[in-house]
């Protein structure tokens, strides 16, 4: 996903204000899905109460996290503090995990028992009502991410994303059963809304790891980087290219080659320039460029592939 070019206060603001968004939308589902779910005794209903009461815990966790990580390079933390995101976004898996094991559970107690659901028409009004409010916080959510490419914003968006299908399959459910007669469509839908959880969680997971261990950037981004950097005669040389992300910040080092009877100072020059022009077509980067003599290879840093390639 492309971003935009904002400054880090201005991405600071847009995550916090998206994260006291779905902070407040929590608050209020759980309110409504309370009282539907007392009424109704629906497993469906109890089920996204569920979802919603941990999504609150989630949203919670964002909100520290995107105030974490917004927090400047410090003495400790000299690559700043990205990485909350990804810890916040690996929390909200686990949360959403145990969310699942636990609609699961109940509802095969519920189907095992056979017990039937009562006032469906409130428990449709609610769901009804949770789908427009989560439809608005999503969309407010995905243009947030557009701007700041937050993870933690963007794995809280993936889950009230499919909020919309809990919701959806909670009036299904309830429908099924009191208006058709399907006795234990509702435990169903709960049990399918468990595995749909539990399939979300397992999906956004691998974008936190990523991060956390460091993982390279993904091809595409890669490839347009190297592509600039083919622009500029003083990188003819680039070699042993490594990134990372940390948050929405981005990281790349590499070595690259300079004639040998090049000063330090312009070699200094010459690659501090380029290096500034690099950082304004790929906002975010850090970059850092290592000299080596003209056809200097430290092969032990090289992927097997790379070292091919040189060879060649």
């Amino acid at each position: 996903m492309t971003t935009e070019a904002i400054g880090a206060r201005e991405r600071a603001k847009l995550t916090t204000r998206a994260a006291m968004a779905s902070t407040v939308m929590a608050i209020l589902l759980i309110a409504l899905k309370s009282y539907a779910a007392l009424q109704t005794s629906s497993m469906a209903m109890l089920g996204s109460l569920a979802d919603s009461s941990l999504d609150l815990v989630a949203s919670l966790i964002v909100l520290l996290a995107v105030r974490i990580a917004a927090t400047p390079a410090d003495h400790d933390h000299r690559f700043g503090h990205g990485k909350a995101e990804a810890l916040a976004a690996l929390v909200q898996v686990i949360i959403i995990t145990f969310s699942a094991a636990f609609i699961g559970f109940r509802a095969v107690q519920r189907l095992i028992a056979g017990a039937e659901t009562a006032q469906a028409e409130l428990g449709i009004g609610v769901s009804i009502v949770a789908i427009v409010l989560t439809v608005g916080l999503i969309t407010y959510q995905r243009h947030v991410v557009s701007r700041t490419g937050s993870l933690a914003i963007g794995t809280d968006r993936l889950h009230y994303s499919s909020d919309l299908l809990l919701n959806g399959s909670v009036i299904v459910a309830l429908a099924l059963e009191q208006f058709f007669g399907w006795v234990g469509a509702d435990a169903v839908f709960g049990i399918l809304i468990a595995v749909w959880l539990a399939w979300n969680a397992w999906s956004a997971s691998s974008h936190a790891l990523d991060q956390l261990m460091d993982r390279e950037w993904p091809e595409e981004r890669r490839a347009s980087f190297l592509a600039a950097a083919k622009e500029y005669p003083e990188l003819a040389g680039l070699h042993d290219l490594r990134t990372r992300s940390s948050g929405t910040h981005y990281f790349a080092q590499f070595h690259v080659w300079v004639p040998a009877d090049w000063t330090v100072q312009h070699a200094h020059d010459q690659l501090d320039r380029v290096e500034e022009e690099l950082q304004k077509r790929f906002p975010d980067t850090e970059i850092l460029i290592h000299v080596d003599p003209e056809g200097q290879t430290d092969r032990e840093t090289l992927l097997p592939q790379e070292i091919t390639e040189q060879a060649t």
